[in-house]
């Protein structure tokens, strides 16, 4: 004998999270790699070393690379380029994690 198979319905709580998924950026696919590759607005990274250009998010991990990588020259906060200072931000562009689509 076979049970009772019900079929399974979907919950609204699963359906709304399929609609924030498909509506929302995520930073993912081109938009996101123009975000991460800093083009645009200089990325996640904040930090660029002067010496090698290697990019660090915070203060803390470029003191961390420059002491592995470069430890006969002193650390200065100063020579650290800011990329979020250099990059002006566009307004009209819609930002990461921005409910909607483009169309008017």
């Amino acid at each position: 004998m076979t049970g009772k198979a019900k079929p399974k319905k979907h919950t609204a709580k699963e359906i709304a999270a399929k609609i924030d998924a498909a509506t929302t950026n995520r930073g993912g696919g081109k938009a996101g790699f123009a975000d991460r590759s800093g083009v645009e607005k200089g990325g996640h990274a904040k930090y660029e070393c002067p010496h090698c250009k290697i990019t660090a998010p915070d203060l803390k991990s470029m003191q961390i690379h420059h002491d592995a990588k470069h430890p006969k020259v002193p650390f200065e906060e100063s020579k650290l380029v800011n990329l979020h200072a250099v990059h002006v931000v566009e307004t009209s562009k819609p930002r990461p994690g921005v409910r909607g689509s483009l169309k008017k």
